[in-house]
């Protein structure tokens, strides 16, 4: 495979006719005068496709065309590429595409290692990581980049509103399903010191690799270890198959309201009685994942997301634009945060009349964000783009009116708990 190729495909959405003269004098040539390049580096093939993938794609396009009316003679083009779940991989992309393409920011980047190291990348170069599909939390903490915004949601926001639920309800003792690689240790990590803080208790953790199909080991350990919560800290393909394979084995409540009695032990293997069955925590599930999983094996499933596609009117209207390009699926929070966040970037680099990375975060930061998807979105000094999370339930099958009507609304999580507090994550940045 070529270079070119390795670089993905390009699709050129033409915002305005005229070129203009602002841009920074440090802007690569490659690009041309007036051309704002943003690549979406994503996962297409592998277990977060769904979540990403060719919506996410889809999404960065939409935010273009809706950037097409206010562009002030700029013009917009969105790269892709499919950076393999593999660091060495996503940078070389990037590295690629910074030097040789003058891209000015890459926006998605599902798999925390490869956030990571793309945002390492991007400070060296001076352009903007935009990682609305990154979960990890160390992004706004100890590698946190004056050239990063992290949009959508992170394991501090997942952890810690799960636990938080989950233990007020008396559910107190945890054991951990954990993927064996950076999204994994840092999703358990918070949402365990979440747990204890709120006077839970955690017995173990059983790890994975990325991609196992195979997950009966772990489950009969979480089973073995008669904790009252299974916290599922993974996502996409492995946590479909956690959950399909807990229902499998007979391990999971079925009803919302049923509740563990402390301290039973169920036997490894056996299908546990109703009133032993632990709860089921999904860390990190998206409504591709709910979707796919299906609301018979699903329901009463409490989850923590950002984006529904049924909020408001406005994520409806957006929805149905995007469904009617992705063969009538609806976005995922993902997805929607890769919208949200190339918009507000073309703005601030309108804005700013230039595409340094550290010039166009500030402009960011500069003031609040009306956004159509998230409602209104700070993005503060440590990068941490702050807007409501919600609370909700998936329906049973009786209660829902379609194919994506899955969730219920049961709480709205206010900015400032939603995410950590600033100057609580360790970033070295000045945070005033």
């Amino acid at each position: 495979m070529g270079r070119r190729a390795a670089m993905g495909r390009r699709a050129l959405l033409v915002t305005a006719a005229s070129a203009a003269s602002w841009l920074s004098p440090a802007r690569p040539r490659a690009a041309g005068a007036g051309l704002v390049r943003v690549g979406v580096l994503t996962d297409m093939a592998g277990p977060f496709k769904d979540q990403v993938g060719p919506g996410s794609v889809v999404a960065a396009g939409l935010a273009a065309e809706d950037f097409a009316a206010e562009a002030q003679g700029l013009r917009v083009e969105i790269l892709s590429a499919d950076h393999q779940n593999k660091p060495d991989i996503g940078s070389a992309i990037a590295r690629g595409w910074v030097d040789e393409e003058g891209v000015g920011a890459i926006v998605d980047l599902p798999n925390s290692a490869v956030a990571l190291a793309v945002s390492r990348l991007m400070r060296e170069k001076g352009r903007v990581a935009l990682a609305s599909s990154s979960a990890t939390s160390d992004l706004t903490g100890p590698a946190c980049s004056p050239n990063t915004v992290q949009w959508v949601l992170d394991t501090w926001s997942l952890g810690t509103s799960a636990a938080h639920a989950l233990v007020g309800t008396g559910a107190r003792s945890w054991f951990f399903i954990t993927v064996d690689y950076a999204l994994g240790h840092i999703l358990q990590r918070d949402a365990a010191a979440a747990v204890v803080a709120t006077g839970g208790t955690v017995l173990g953790e059983a790890l994975h690799p990325l991609g196992q199909a195979d997950l009966s080991s772990q489950l009969l350990a979480a089973q073995a270890s008669g904790a009252q919560v299974i916290a599922l800290a993974n996502t996409g393909a492995d946590m479909i198959n956690a959950v399909k394979q807990a229902g499998e084995f007979g391990l999971l409540q079925s009803q919302i309201g049923s509740q563990p009695q402390a301290g039973s032990q169920p036997q490894a293997g056996s299908r546990a009685k109703p009133a032993d069955r632990p709860k089921l925590a999904a860390l990190f599930a998206q409504i591709s994942d709910i979707h796919g999983i299906g609301l018979a094996a699903a329901q009463g499933l409490m989850l923590t997301e950002a984006f529904y596609w049924d909020l408001t009117e406005a994520t409806r209207d957006f929805s149905r634009r995007f469904a009617a390009r992705m063969g009538g699926r609806v976005p995922t929070e993902d997805q929607a945060g890769v919208y949200s966040a190339t918009l507000a970037y073309l703005r601030a680099v309108r804005d700013a009349a230039s595409q340094d990375g550290a010039t166009v975060v500030a402009a960011m930061q500069r003031a609040p964000i009306d956004d159509p998807l998230f409602g209104t979105v700070t993005i503060r000094p440590d990068g941490r783009a702050v807007h409501p999370m919600y609370l909700f339930r998936v329906k049973a099958p009786a209660d829902s009116q379609g194919p994506w009507d899955l969730y219920e609304r049961i709480k709205t999580i206010p900015p400032g708990a939603a995410f950590r507090p600033l100057g609580q994550g360790g970033c070295p940045l000045p945070l005033r």
